[in-house]
């Protein structure tokens, strides 16, 4: 099984890499192919650091560009010897991350050809940051490769981008990626279209609409509660409700991972489950506790932008229908819906709720409370009864 074939909609982007990862593998080659710093932009749900991993693999396979299977399960581990990776649940990713990740880019290869680096979402940088690591890319060693992810090139300094080569993805078609998620999850086809459609081409929230039952009703139901405003008391209301349903949702990503993350440092420290945690421990535990709390804001804040992204979809499909455009809507499961709410107010209103609801995001992006970002949003998403 080639490393590859996990990515879909990206033919063009999987042929650049291909061809530097065989010219890596070419010992003495010249080929300009290879470069010791990439950027890969594209939107979320895209397979940005699915593409990262997948080149990852490539360099520290022993010349098999396609992966040899042993490498491909360690770089899915994040076991591997030679790959360092940078990831954050929380809002930025701090000084103090980076640095430690410069210092480690200068240790040699211990069992591969290269030492892969590999930082997702590295829009998450400060400028503090990026100017540590804009060092370690300017004097980089020989066989060294970094390997940044990131929603585009603007997201990061011009003296960055200076010193990368970059490679955009492009949003996969709706039937790319509903074949890879009934190819890779053993999901029937229907189920798989319906998820892809409804995410958008986001290959993440498709792989989770369509393998989780409570993700599609809260889907369903943030949907049904913007359709029901009729009142500014009622877009109280439906405020309350759709920031109850971000939080269950943020909550269902983190609850989980987080009891395994404690069991995992309970058992690094010798501690049976239930057992009594030594005072000489218990600062460790807690700088643990902080991290969950920290990265329990972000996934908040990603549930409340999910539920945002949902209501768009929405009024674009209502907007659509006012303007007699002939196109399948991305909410078809709810086509009648659709009909009786574009009845129900004009298309300048329509554009004038989606136009609230992008603010809304820039609010909350910017520390606005998200309750009242959310009312001020859903008061102009009132419709007659």
């Amino acid at each position: 099984m080639s490393v590859w074939d996990e990515l879909t909609g990206q033919s063009e982007a999987i042929a650049v890499f291909r061809a530097a990862a065989e010219s890596s593998a070419a010992d003495g080659s010249n080929d300009s192919s290879m470069t010791h710093a990439w950027l890969i932009t594209g939107p979320p749900g895209s397979g940005r650091s699915n593409l990262a991993y997948a080149f990852a693999t490539a360099l520290l396979s022993d010349g098999n560009v396609d992966g040899d299977e042993s490498v491909r399960l360690q770089v899915a581990a994040r076991s591997h010897p030679d790959l360092a990776v940078l990831s954050t649940d929380r809002i930025i990713i701090t000084v103090e991350e980076v640095r430690k990740l410069a210092a480690s880019s200068y240790y040699s290869p211990s069992v591969g050809r290269y030492r892969v680096i590999v930082v997702e979402d590295a829009d998450r940088m400060m400028e503090r940051s990026s100017n540590a690591l804009l060092k370690a890319l300017e004097e980089p060693p020989p066989r060294t490769v970094w390997i940044l992810c990131a929603p585009s090139e603007a997201d990061l300094l011009p003296t960055i981008r200076s010193r990368v080569r970059s490679v955009r993805l492009r949003v996969p078609s709706v039937k790319d990626v509903a074949e890879l998620i009934a190819r890779r999850d053993g999901v029937d086809l229907p189920t798989a279209t319906r998820a892809a459609r409804e995410a958008q081409s986001h290959i993440g929230m498709a792989h989770r609409l369509a393998t989780n039952e409570e993700a599609r009703s809260r889907r369903q139901e943030t949907l049904e509660i913007a359709l029901g405003v009729r009142s500014v008391s009622g877009a109280m209301v439906a405020a309350t409700k759709l920031l109850a349903i971000a939080g269950a949702d943020a909550s269902a990503l983190t609850q989980e991972r987080d009891a395994d993350e404690r069991a995992g440092a309970l058992r690094s420290l010798g501690i049976e489950p239930g057992g009594t945690i030594p005072p000489a421990l218990r600062a460790q535990l807690r700088n643990l506790e902080e991290d969950q709390k920290r990265r329990e804001k972000r996934s908040l804040r990603d549930g409340i932008d999910r539920v945002m992204v949902d209501l768009l979809s929405l009024y674009r499909d209502i907007l659509l229908l006012q303007l007699g455009v002939e196109t399948e809507p991305i909410n078809l499961s709810i086509y009648n819906k659709l009909v009786t709410a574009s009845a129900q107010s004009t298309a300048q209103e329509t554009l004038a709720t989606m136009d609230a609801i992008a603010t809304a995001r820039r609010r909350i992006e910017g520390n606005v409370t998200p309750a009242l970002a959310l009312e001020a949003m859903l008061v102009s998403a009132r419709r007659a009864a």
